[in-house]
């Protein structure tokens, strides 16, 4: 019994070495998300300052379309915003926004404003409440929903060309052809 002593905290480092080992071996930018293959949360967001409409879950039946979490505070928001405008110029797939946790409602509206607005429609989300249901974690954050509202897919970070090459368009096009 006393040997075992000795032995324990070699056994605790295996153990331990074990845990990170396997950690270590996993994405972190991917997260599952609980509403993989669920409808989308109900909710009904209203206009960013100076814009006509609000966004709701109403708008995303019918077509498969892409809703994308940003705020003007967010610095990879920014890098993946003129891949986004290539995609409203090309015509690619509707694109919804929802402006998260601007600390000014003026500020989401002048980036845009600045940028270009490559969203359908937008929502303001100052508190989080929609963001939440979506579960969220930061900013970025793009989901595809299907023709029924259902969520197929989401992506933490910015979507790039070679992230809609690879990824997002695969998808868009298998759930076009339902």
């Amino acid at each position: 019994m006393k040997r075992f002593v000795y032995f324990l905290p070699l056994l605790v480092f295996v153990v331990l070495g074990a845990y990170f080992a396997v950690g270590l071996q996993k994405d972190p930018r991917e997260l599952p998300s609980m509403l993989i293959d669920r409808k989308v949360p109900e909710f009904s967001m209203p206009a960013l300052e100076g814009f006509e409409r609000g966004f709701a879950s109403t708008d995303l039946k019918g077509r498969v379309s892409l809703v994308n979490i940003f705020g003007s505070w967010c610095v990879a928001c920014l890098q993946e915003h003129p891949f986004l405008m290539e995609l409203k110029q090309q015509n690619a797939i509707p694109i919804y926004g929802i402006d998260w946790r601007e600390k000014e409602r003026s500020a989401g509206p002048a980036w845009l404003r600045r940028h270009g607005n490559p969203y359908t429609l937008v929502g303001d989300d100052p508190d989080s409440r929609v963001s939440i249901d979506f579960g969220v974690t930061g900013a970025p954050e793009t989901f595809i929903v299907d023709k029924e509202g259902v969520v197929r897919y989401k992506h933490v970070g910015p979507v790039t060309a070679r992230v809609w090459q690879e990824t997002v368009l695969p998808i868009v096009e298998e759930l076009r052809s339902r």
